[in-house]
Protein backbone atom coordinates (compact mmCIF):
# COMPACT_ATOMS: atom_id res chain seq x y z
CA UNK A 1 0.00 0.00 0.00
CA UNK A 2 3.00 2.30 0.31
CA UNK A 3 4.36 1.67 -3.18
CA UNK A 4 5.62 4.91 -4.75
CA UNK A 5 5.16 6.78 -1.45
CA UNK A 6 7.97 9.05 -0.23
CA UNK A 7 8.34 8.87 3.55
CA UNK A 8 10.73 11.00 5.62
CA UNK A 9 11.65 9.77 9.11
CA UNK A 10 13.55 11.99 11.53
CA UNK A 11 15.50 10.40 14.35
CA UNK A 12 16.03 7.39 12.08
CA UNK A 13 19.55 6.57 13.23
CA UNK A 14 18.49 4.32 16.14
CA UNK A 15 15.63 3.04 18.26
CA UNK A 16 12.07 3.01 17.00
CA UNK A 17 12.93 5.51 14.27
CA UNK A 18 15.22 2.97 12.61
CA UNK A 19 12.71 0.16 13.07
CA UNK A 20 9.83 2.24 11.69
CA UNK A 21 11.94 3.11 8.66
CA UNK A 22 12.77 -0.56 8.01
CA UNK A 23 9.14 -1.62 8.27
CA UNK A 24 7.98 1.20 6.00
CA UNK A 25 10.58 0.15 3.46
CA UNK A 26 9.34 -3.43 3.64
CA UNK A 27 5.85 -2.11 2.80
CA UNK A 28 7.19 -0.58 -0.40
CA UNK A 29 7.86 3.02 0.63
CA UNK A 30 10.90 4.99 -0.47
CA UNK A 31 12.32 6.13 2.86
CA UNK A 32 14.46 9.17 3.61
CA UNK A 33 16.47 8.36 6.73
CA UNK A 34 17.16 11.58 8.63
CA UNK A 35 19.49 11.96 11.60
CA UNK A 36 22.59 13.71 12.92
CA UNK A 37 25.03 10.78 12.85
CA UNK A 38 26.15 9.68 9.40
CA UNK A 39 27.81 6.58 10.88
CA UNK A 40 24.60 5.43 12.56
CA UNK A 41 22.49 6.22 9.51
CA UNK A 42 24.84 4.13 7.37
CA UNK A 43 24.40 1.22 9.78
CA UNK A 44 20.60 1.53 9.53
CA UNK A 45 20.93 1.80 5.75
CA UNK A 46 22.55 -1.66 5.62
CA UNK A 47 19.38 -3.17 7.13
CA UNK A 48 16.89 -1.43 4.84
CA UNK A 49 15.05 -3.90 2.60
CA UNK A 50 14.18 -1.41 -0.15
CA UNK A 51 15.15 1.85 -1.90
CA UNK A 52 16.09 4.68 0.44
CA UNK A 53 18.51 7.51 1.05
CA UNK A 54 20.11 9.15 4.07
CA UNK A 55 20.18 12.83 4.99
CA UNK A 56 22.22 14.49 7.71
CA UNK A 57 20.14 17.01 9.64
CA UNK A 58 19.81 18.55 13.09
CA UNK A 59 16.17 19.48 13.77
CA UNK A 60 17.41 22.41 15.88
CA UNK A 61 18.95 24.09 12.84
CA UNK A 62 16.47 26.14 10.80
CA UNK A 63 18.70 26.33 7.72
CA UNK A 64 19.49 22.62 7.70
CA UNK A 65 15.82 21.68 8.00
CA UNK A 66 14.79 23.95 5.14
CA UNK A 67 17.69 22.83 2.95
CA UNK A 68 17.18 19.09 3.46
CA UNK A 69 13.45 19.14 2.76
CA UNK A 70 13.83 21.56 -0.15
CA UNK A 71 16.33 19.15 -1.72
CA UNK A 72 14.07 16.15 -1.07
CA UNK A 73 11.08 17.89 -2.65
CA UNK A 74 13.17 18.95 -5.64
CA UNK A 75 14.37 15.37 -6.15
CA UNK A 76 11.13 13.46 -5.55
CA UNK A 77 8.48 16.08 -6.24
CA UNK A 78 6.62 15.26 -3.03
CA UNK A 79 6.79 13.89 0.49
CA UNK A 80 3.75 11.77 1.25
CA UNK A 81 4.45 11.05 4.91
CA UNK A 82 6.56 12.87 7.47
CA UNK A 83 7.32 11.02 10.70
CA UNK A 84 8.60 13.43 13.34
CA UNK A 85 10.40 11.00 15.61
CA UNK A 86 13.55 12.90 16.62
CA UNK A 87 13.64 13.61 20.35
CA UNK A 88 15.22 12.83 23.67
CA UNK A 89 14.49 13.00 27.38
CA UNK A 90 16.25 13.36 30.67
CA UNK A 91 14.67 12.30 33.94
CA UNK A 92 15.89 14.45 36.79
CA UNK A 93 14.42 16.50 39.67
CA UNK A 94 13.31 19.97 38.60
CA UNK A 95 15.91 21.84 40.64
CA UNK A 96 18.69 19.67 39.20
CA UNK A 97 17.80 20.65 35.62
CA UNK A 98 19.38 23.79 34.19
CA UNK A 99 17.44 26.29 32.11
CA UNK A 100 19.69 25.38 29.19
CA UNK A 101 18.54 21.75 29.42
CA UNK A 102 14.89 22.84 29.43
CA UNK A 103 15.51 25.03 26.38
CA UNK A 104 17.38 22.39 24.40
CA UNK A 105 14.81 19.67 25.07
CA UNK A 106 12.00 21.99 23.96
CA UNK A 107 14.05 22.98 20.91
CA UNK A 108 14.44 19.36 19.80
CA UNK A 109 11.21 17.69 20.92
CA UNK A 110 8.77 20.47 20.10
CA UNK A 111 10.30 23.17 17.89
CA UNK A 112 12.08 20.50 15.83
CA UNK A 113 8.65 19.15 14.89
CA UNK A 114 7.40 22.64 14.11
CA UNK A 115 10.37 23.29 11.81
CA UNK A 116 9.99 20.03 9.89
CA UNK A 117 6.23 20.47 9.59
CA UNK A 118 6.61 24.00 8.24
CA UNK A 119 9.09 22.73 5.66
CA UNK A 120 6.83 19.94 4.38
CA UNK A 121 3.23 21.07 4.88
CA UNK A 122 3.00 23.58 1.97
CA UNK A 123 3.81 20.85 -0.58
CA UNK A 124 1.28 18.49 1.02
CA UNK A 125 -1.41 21.19 0.82
CA UNK A 126 -0.53 21.78 -2.81
CA UNK A 127 -1.04 18.12 -3.67
CA UNK A 128 -4.09 17.87 -1.40
CA UNK A 129 -2.80 14.79 0.40
CA UNK A 130 -0.30 13.77 3.05
CA UNK A 131 0.22 12.55 6.58
CA UNK A 132 2.29 13.98 9.41
CA UNK A 133 2.98 11.60 12.29
CA UNK A 134 4.24 13.19 15.50
CA UNK A 135 5.78 10.76 17.98
CA UNK A 136 4.81 12.17 21.36
CA UNK A 137 4.44 10.18 24.58
CA UNK A 138 2.08 9.20 27.37
CA UNK A 139 4.12 11.84 29.22
CA UNK A 140 2.28 14.37 27.08
CA UNK A 141 -1.00 13.32 28.63
CA UNK A 142 0.05 12.90 32.25
CA UNK A 143 3.01 14.35 34.13
CA UNK A 144 5.16 12.42 36.59
CA UNK A 145 7.97 13.30 38.95
CA UNK A 146 11.45 13.94 37.51
CA UNK A 147 10.08 14.54 34.01
CA UNK A 148 9.11 18.22 34.15
CA UNK A 149 11.17 19.19 31.10
CA UNK A 150 10.38 16.11 29.01
CA UNK A 151 6.68 16.06 29.88
CA UNK A 152 6.35 19.76 29.05
CA UNK A 153 7.77 19.18 25.56
CA UNK A 154 5.33 16.37 24.88
CA UNK A 155 2.36 18.33 26.23
CA UNK A 156 3.37 21.11 23.84
CA UNK A 157 3.66 18.64 20.96
CA UNK A 158 0.19 17.21 21.58
CA UNK A 159 -1.32 20.69 21.85
CA UNK A 160 0.34 21.64 18.56
CA UNK A 161 -0.83 18.43 16.84
CA UNK A 162 -4.42 18.66 18.04
CA UNK A 163 -4.70 22.32 17.02
CA UNK A 164 -3.12 21.71 13.61
CA UNK A 165 -5.48 18.79 13.00
CA UNK A 166 -8.44 21.14 13.45
CA UNK A 167 -6.84 23.76 11.21
CA UNK A 168 -6.29 21.24 8.40
CA UNK A 169 -9.77 19.69 8.51
CA UNK A 170 -10.91 18.67 5.02
CA UNK A 171 -7.60 19.52 3.37
CA UNK A 172 -6.60 15.89 2.76
CA UNK A 173 -3.83 16.10 5.36
CA UNK A 174 -3.89 13.66 8.29
CA UNK A 175 -2.21 14.72 11.54
CA UNK A 176 -1.42 11.68 13.67
CA UNK A 177 0.02 11.37 17.16
CA UNK A 178 1.76 8.38 18.70
CA UNK A 179 1.76 8.23 22.49
CA UNK A 180 3.78 5.29 23.80
CA UNK A 181 4.72 4.50 27.34
CA UNK A 182 8.34 3.61 28.16
CA UNK A 183 10.12 1.69 25.38
CA UNK A 184 13.23 -0.43 25.72
CA UNK A 185 15.46 1.66 23.41
CA UNK A 186 18.70 3.72 23.59
CA UNK A 187 16.46 6.66 24.61
CA UNK A 188 16.88 5.47 28.20
CA UNK A 189 20.66 5.70 28.02
CA UNK A 190 20.28 9.50 28.28
CA UNK A 191 16.96 9.69 30.10
CA UNK A 192 17.86 7.17 32.80
CA UNK A 193 21.62 6.37 32.80
CA UNK A 194 21.36 4.65 36.19
CA UNK A 195 18.99 2.03 34.79
CA UNK A 196 16.70 2.32 37.79
CA UNK A 197 13.61 3.35 35.82
CA UNK A 198 13.89 0.40 33.45
CA UNK A 199 14.47 -1.97 36.36
CA UNK A 200 11.42 -0.69 38.24
CA UNK A 201 9.11 -1.04 35.25
CA UNK A 202 10.29 -4.49 34.25
CA UNK A 203 7.68 -6.27 32.13
CA UNK A 204 5.77 -3.03 31.53
CA UNK A 205 8.44 -1.83 29.09
CA UNK A 206 7.23 -1.80 25.50
CA UNK A 207 9.14 -3.80 22.88
CA UNK A 208 10.58 -1.52 20.17
CA UNK A 209 9.56 -3.73 17.26
CA UNK A 210 5.98 -3.94 18.53
CA UNK A 211 5.78 -0.15 18.68
CA UNK A 212 7.27 0.19 15.19
CA UNK A 213 4.77 -2.31 13.80
CA UNK A 214 1.85 -0.41 15.31
CA UNK A 215 3.15 2.91 13.96
CA UNK A 216 3.33 1.49 10.44
CA UNK A 217 -0.26 0.23 10.82
CA UNK A 218 -1.27 3.76 11.85
CA UNK A 219 0.32 5.08 8.64
CA UNK A 220 -1.36 2.44 6.47
CA UNK A 221 -4.78 3.12 7.99
CA UNK A 222 -4.32 6.90 8.25
CA UNK A 223 -5.33 6.78 11.92
CA UNK A 224 -5.13 9.99 13.95
CA UNK A 225 -3.97 8.62 17.29
CA UNK A 226 -2.15 5.63 18.74
CA UNK A 227 -1.82 5.11 22.49
CA UNK A 228 0.41 2.33 23.84
CA UNK A 229 -0.04 0.18 25.82
CA UNK A 230 -3.83 -0.06 25.82
CA UNK A 231 -3.97 -0.36 29.60
CA UNK A 232 -2.13 2.92 29.95
CA UNK A 233 -4.48 4.55 27.45
CA UNK A 234 -7.42 3.48 29.61
CA UNK A 235 -5.63 4.81 32.68
CA UNK A 236 -5.12 8.20 31.00
CA UNK A 237 -8.86 8.49 30.30
CA UNK A 238 -9.60 7.62 33.92
CA UNK A 239 -7.02 10.16 35.11
CA UNK A 240 -8.70 12.90 33.08
CA UNK A 241 -11.93 12.26 34.98
CA UNK A 242 -10.45 12.48 38.50
CA UNK A 243 -6.84 13.71 38.29
CA UNK A 244 -6.27 14.90 41.86
CA UNK A 245 -7.67 11.74 43.42
CA UNK A 246 -5.46 9.54 41.24
CA UNK A 247 -2.45 11.77 41.89
CA UNK A 248 -2.71 10.82 45.54
CA UNK A 249 -3.83 7.23 45.09
CA UNK A 250 -1.24 6.23 42.47
CA UNK A 251 1.69 8.47 43.39
CA UNK A 252 4.12 5.67 44.23
CA UNK A 253 3.21 3.59 41.17
CA UNK A 254 3.36 6.52 38.73
CA UNK A 255 6.72 7.82 39.91
CA UNK A 256 9.11 4.97 39.25
CA UNK A 257 12.00 7.07 37.95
Amino acid sequence: MLQHKIVAVTGASSGIGALIAQRLSAEGAYVILIGRSEERLQEVSKRMPGPHEIAMMDVRDDEQVQAIFKAALAKHGKIDVLINNAGYGKFSPFLDMSLTEFEDMMNVNYLGVVRCTQAVLPSMLEQGDGQIVNVASMAGKIGTAKSTAYSATKHALLGFSNSLRQELHRTGITISTVNPGPIDTPFLEIADPSGGYMKNLGALMLKPDDVARRVVTLVLKRKEELNLPRLAAFGIKLYQLCPRFLDRALHRWMNKK
